[in-house]
């Protein structure tokens, strides 16, 4: 066959294909597909109109975005202020991490699933809640912490100018108290990745280490730390994307200390301001955009430095570092760290909430649950922020876990770049902070042709868009599970794509759904930053009602929300993954089913 007559095949042939796949198309991968390119559509399309705002307005070039932004006065403050708490909490948060994952990998302090679970119990925690707690703890005046101190103080006759000491000695409202908090909230993500890292590297190089008479410092710092370097470097990256997206901390504390912070200027260029200030806003996020591509540059530059990092080809135990002496106070620092960081504050919202005010003494005898029923149930509004943040975190969760399943098969199935690409826009917005993915809700769904505003539609689908990729991963591990054999042979039976679904992936995939299901609801049920920028008198949530709370200064009322919230959180997520191993073990155990 000549060349002429091949190129005018090529199209007949495109076209045959094409009518080929069509023509094998279930209803099942049909609603797939349009389920794939929703979710890249509501993840993509809001940044996209972020990005346009700073250069186009009405279809016209538009600089001004940029020129408003220079313009203020105290924008230097507002940029230093957010980089000193965001590298000093990052800075502490990795060294107390890389302790804690230290001490649990490679010593005998280690006791098991307990040492390897602590350090995550403050994601119980939501960290509206623990910045309220703190409050109640180390408020100068009236803190719970403040009070024992000058009470033990004054047992002992020590006084200032023969006077009783009337505050202090700690002040949460102050830059250590904000970059305290910030740090613990941050210390769980550096011990997650550099456990994983800990966990990679060949534990006989260290051996080695020790063999040839270098001791335990030096091989921490000649072998253990560069092999670790990658993953460090990824939980710095992690960090530093939570720090700027942060907004639930600075907003309770730096408030109270007169230290704004890049997420709450933007929050309130947008709801604080009338009209609102959208230009001035996504001109900050930019700023957000360029610090977060920086560093996603140099941890890149670092994973292709940290390649000497090896993992060992056999499995391989490591003896355990004998800490003598030190293992009882290095398992005292473990569980020391959950207790201040989860058990205090907690206790500090359980005394307020119970008793129904906050007040420095506590009368024992006056605590109760009516105060917590007054607060949460009798109070109209706080109950209808309840109830639609569990209505809105139950169906945002159950469509974020199956749309991520159809997803993750639909990629594994397909195997195509145009499906990978989907995939990555899908999870293109965890890289992204959640302030700039809230503005570009803003911009894209709150006019015409959405006009979505004060609806609860535009929360559901700003949850989707922003934690859908922590659903995406989940999903990913439980279809890796799927073996192309289990459907090919349903296929072979005469099931549908629907069919197989239901009765053959969704069962295997299961254990890992409902992990994936519980994380998503954990974090929709506790978001503040979408919900502060999104909600209103007309779409209540929690997170927005707190910050009505706060402002009105109802300690009480906040207190009970807080802890409503993180009990409501810690519930869900304990039952469910508990059902989730469960549902493991049977799989396991009925394989095929």
């Amino acid at each position: 066959m000549t060349l002429e007559a091949e190129a005018e095949l090529a199209p007949l042939k495109r076209r045959g294909r094409v009518w080929s796949a069509l023509s094998r198309a279930t209803p099942f991968s049909v609603v797939s597909l349009l389920v794939v390119f929703g979710l890249a559509f509501i993840a993509l399309y809001p940044l996209s109109r972020v990005f346009l705002r700073l250069f186009y307005v009405d279809g016209e070039l538009d600089l001004s975005a940029f020129r408003e932004v220079f313009e203020q006065d105290d924008l230097v403050t507002v940029l230093r202020n957010t980089a000193v708490v965001v590298v000093a909490s990052s800075i502490l948060g990795l060294m107390v991490g890389g302790l804690l994952a230290w001490l649990n990998e490679r010593t005998d302090a280690r006791l098991g699933i307990a040492t390897d679970s602590l350090p995550l119990v403050p994601f119980l925690l939501p960290p509206i809640a623990g910045a309220i707690g703190w409050v109640l703890l180390l408020s100068a005046r009236s803190g719970y912490i403040n009070s024992l101190i000058r009470w033990a103080l004054e047992l002992i006759n020590v006084s200032i100018s023969s006077a009783p000491i009337a505050e202090g000695p700690f002040n949460i409202y102050s830059w250590w108290g904000l970059i305290f908090v910030y740090t613990i909230y941050q210390v769980p993500y550096a011990f997650l990745l550099v456990s994983a890292g800990l966990r990679n590297l060949d534990p006989s190089l260290e051996e080695q280490s020790r063999i040839c008479g270098y001791g335990l410092l030096q091989t921490l710092r000649k072998v253990t730390l560069p092999g670790i370097l990658p993953s460090a470097g990824a939980a710095v990256l992690l960090m530093i994307w939570f720090g700027f997206a942060l907004f639930s901390v600075p907003v309770i504390l730096g408030t109270g200390a007169d230290i704004e912070v890049l997420s709450v200027r933007i929050v309130r260029l947008l709801t604080a301001e009338f009209p609102a200030q959208t230009a001035l806003a996504v001109g900050n996020s930019i700023f957000v955009v360029l610090v977060l591509g920086t560093a996603w540059y140099f941890q890149a530059r670092l994973l292709r430095k940290g390649r000497h990092a090896t993992v060992g080809g056999k499995g391989y135990r490591a003896t355990r570092i004998r800490l003598g002496v030190w293992r009882k106070p290095a398992r005292l620092f473990m569980f020391g760290y959950v207790f201040v960081a989860a058990v205090l504050p907690l206790i500090a919202l359980v005394l307020v909430s119970l008793r129904g005010f906050w007040s420095s003494s506590i009368e024992w005898g006056e605590l109760g649950f009516d105060s917590i029923h007054r607060a949460l149930f009798d109070d109209v509004r706080t109950r209808n922020a309840l109830l639609n943040s569990l209505r809105l975190s139950s169906v945002g969760a159950t469509i974020g876990i199956v749309a991520a399943a159809m997803l993750a098969l639909f990629v594994q199935r397909s195997g195509r770049g145009a499906a990978r690409l989907v995939d990555a826009a899908v999870k293109f917005p965890a890289t992204i902070s959640t302030i700039v993915i809230a503005v570009g809700f803003t911009l894209a769904f709150t006019g015409p042709p959405f006009n979505l505003q004060g609806t609860l539609w535009i929360l559901l689908l700003a949850y989707l868009a922003i934690y859908m990729p922590q659903g995406s991963v989940a999903a990913d591990a439980a279809a890796s599970q799927v073996g192309d054999e289990l459907t090919d042979a349903s296929a072979i039976c005469g099931a549908g794509g629907t069919r197989t679904f239901l009765r053959v992936s969704l069962p295997i995939m299961l254990p890992g759904l409902v992990a994936g299901w519980a994380l998503l609801f954990v974090r929709m049920t506790g978001d503040l930053t979408a919900s502060a920028i999104l909600a209103g008198t007309g779409n209540n949530v929690v997170g927005f009602r707190i910050l009505e709370v706060f402002e009105g200064g109802s300690f009480a009322l906040l207190a009970s929300l807080a802890l409503a919230l993180t009990v409501v959180t810690s519930t869900v997520l304990v039952i469910l993954l508990t059902l989730s191993r469960r549902a493991a073990a049977y799989a396991i155990e009925s394989p095929g089913g």
